[in-house]
């Protein structure tokens, strides 16, 4: 009886989301994120029209509260990760010029916390990886949103090329949406291209 009241509420949360989305189509895809990060998808994707930031492009296949891969491509200095909607009492974390790597998922989860509320987030591994050759980190995580409660678990690549962030992550509700898409998501990021 629970999940079928999640599966509901998810459901008519994600209808929303969906009525302003483009068909990505398999094959070959360029300029991401209004940046030089491209990808080649083996199956269809759907782009919501929603722009949370300048260089921020969102993919999902049945809704972006079911499951959603955000794209931050070429994130520069001096930038947050996503629009700011409130600068002067929750002002975003920036990328910064010493940055590492391994900066990169605290910046995500410090984000989360000021944006949307997210008073719980766990990073729950971190390890090296390439994207695109370049050293990167790739990482997991959960959290909750204070709106919804709902517990998601997330997993995310990124690496600082050119002095510039260039992030991807995956995220779905932890029961059964999560697992159902993620090995989607992994060969997606397995054609990443900068």
């Amino acid at each position: 009886m629970r999940y079928a009241i999640l599966i509901t509420a998810l459901l008519g949360m994600s209808s929303s989301a969906c009525l302003a989305n483009a068909l990505i189509s398999p094959g070959p895809h360029a300029a991401i994120a209004q940046s030089r990060l491209s990808a080649t998808p083996d199956g269809e994707w759907n782009r919501l029209s929603r722009r949370d930031g300048k260089n921020v492009e969102l993919w999902t296949l049945d809704g972006d509260a079911l499951n959603k891969v955000t794209f931050f491509g070429g994130i520069p200095v001096g930038r947050p990760l996503l629009r700011e909607v409130d600068k002067k009492n929750r002002p975003l974390p920036k990328v910064t010029s010493n940055m590492l790597i391994t900066d990169i998922p605290a910046l995500l989860e410090s984000t989360y916390r000021s944006q949307f509320a997210v008073n719980q987030l766990q990073i729950e591994t971190q390890e090296p990886a390439l994207l695109d050759g370049n050293k990167g980190i790739r990482f997991t995580y959960a959290f909750a949103r204070a709106d919804d409660e709902v517990l998601r678990k997330g997993e995310g690549i990124g690496a600082i090329v050119g002095g510039q962030l260039y992030l991807v992550t995956y995220e779905a509700p932890s029961l059964y949406f999560f697992d159902k898409d993620l090995e989607k998501f992994h060969r997606l990021i397995a054609t990443l291209k900068l």
